[in-house]
């Protein structure tokens, strides 16, 4: 069943038996844009007891915030009580709630305008306590009330601002933009996982180049990603990258993004995080071991931010391989084919495809990457070994370190195509490593 099915049998239900019920948030946001929600939220009169009673597939997550998730074939609904929140003590929760009768007070506590939105989807009737209605149309991210209080009482709302702003197309209202300016530095005392899940949703979300232009405008880039506001203002050879400095050359790339996995944002966002410590003029402009520097400093930002080994692991192979394209020409036919099977090698393609765009415009490695990609079948990029460690015991080699350099050297030459048996591969072995050598 349907989140929207299911929220919409959960608010009748309420409401049959006397209750307010209404969607709220985003979703009411995205509905009345034309989106598609991908969450759905209610919130109701009805206390958490009253709730878990007339639900029985349901669970208290925030039993001290009225917080009630509901289940149903597969989809899942929040159910949150109207309430009011006083005295925020952590920049994140408050030290006490009062639940409330009247909607208008659960929305007065809410974020921004256009997540403060109520909607019956009964009779399709929007309540709008705040001006929500009037800002989605002006393309307008604005905190209720006063926006310092917001953002003491939520910190992390400094970056939802941005986030939302990123992802309509939205700009921010000025009193909220400059609360923001002048607050940012509260973000550093929000936890690193809430960070990374914000610029996850920036990054992937669509509006990534806009998103990262308001967390410099607002202050929050040089708190959060030193090493990134770092690029601005480092010159590139005029000769390969004519948009201009890193900066520039990073956002641009943002800006094609596509619906993007995490891994590959991230790729893009701090594939050339080592140039601004590596730069120096010499006969040109030169940034000597920044790829080295950039794996580096990539795995101990993602470190930071709490980012999972899995995902460090792809983000430091795409920052360590993304300079090798240049060298695809003139690459040996084995040293090709292990290079095209790296891990998730697309995410590594589509990188070096938006480099290219995004500076000098010339794709001419990629369509050679992409066309050995097209042609050569599986079997061929990672074949079945001609031989093993055991066929070396077998044939009187002691194991050791020199396995590793003998099993390489045959699987260059099967991978180039001189040979094709097991035969052939220990002759080969013999004429190269012989045993009295």
């Amino acid at each position: 069943m349907e989140a929207a099915e299911v929220a919409r049998r959960i608010i009748n239900d309420l409401k049959s038996r006397g209750h307010q019920a209404f969607l709220v948030g985003g979703c009411v946001r995205d509905l009345l844009l034309g989106k598609n929600p991908k969450d759905y939220d209610v919130t109701t009169d009805a206390r958490p007891d009253e709730v878990t009673s007339l639900f029985p597939r349901s669970d208290l997550v925030g039993v001290q915030f009225g917080v009630v998730l509901v289940r149903d074939d597969g989809a899942q609904v929040e159910v949150a009580t109207f309430r009011s929140d006083h005295a925020y003590i952590d920049g994140r929760h408050p030290a006490q709630v009062h639940f409330e009768t009247d909607p208008r007070q659960d929305v007065l506590r809410r974020d921004f305008t256009i997540n403060a939105l109520l909607l019956d989807p009964v009779n399709n009737q929007v309540l709008d306590f705040v001006g929500g209605r009037d800002d989605l149309v002006a393309g307008v991210v604005r905190a209720i009330g006063d926006p310092e209080t917001r953002f003491l009482e939520d910190h992390l709302r400094l970056l939802r601002a941005v986030r939302f702003a990123a992802r309509l197309g939205y700009r921010i209202e000025p009193a909220t933009l400059e609360a923001i300016q002048r607050l940012h530095g509260l973000i550093l005392k929000v936890s690193a996982e809430r960070i990374r899940d914000e610029l996850i949703r920036i990054l992937t979300e669509g509006g990534a180049r806009r998103g990262f232009e308001l967390l410099d405008e607002t202050g929050l880039l040089a708190d959060i990603l030193p090493e990134i506001a770092a690029m601005k203002g480092v010159s590139q050879p005029p000769e390969y990258h004519p948009e201009g400095d890193v900066w520039t050359h990073t956002l641009i790339m943002l800006e094609k993004l596509h619906e993007p996995g995490i891994t590959l944002a991230l790729g893009v966002l701090l594939h050339d995080v080592g140039k601004p410590p590596t730069f120096r003029v010499a006969e040109r402009i030169r940034f000597d071991g920044h790829v080295e520097q950039g794996v580096k400093m990539a795995e101990a930002i993602l470190y930071r931010l709490r980012f999972s080994n899995e995902q460090i692991r792809q983000v430091s192979a795409l920052v360590a391989n993304h300079m090798r394209f240049k060298d695809v020409p003139q690459m040996k036919e084995s040293t090709l084919k292990r290079f095209l099977r790296l891990e998730k090698f697309p995410e590594h393609l589509e990188l070096h495809r938006i480099d290219c765009l995004s500076s000098h415009g010339r794709l001419d490695n990629y369509e050679i990457v992409k066309h050995r990609m097209d042609e050569l079948p599986a079997e061929q990029l990672k074949p079945k070994p001609l031989i093993t460690g055991d066929d070396l015991i077998a044939a009187g080699y002691p194991s050791g370190p020199l396995f590793a350099r003998i099993l390489a050297a045959v699987e260059d030459a099967q991978l180039e195509a001189r040979i094709e048996t097991p035969e052939q591969a220990m002759a080969l072995v013999r004429a190269h490593f012989p045993l009295n050598g």
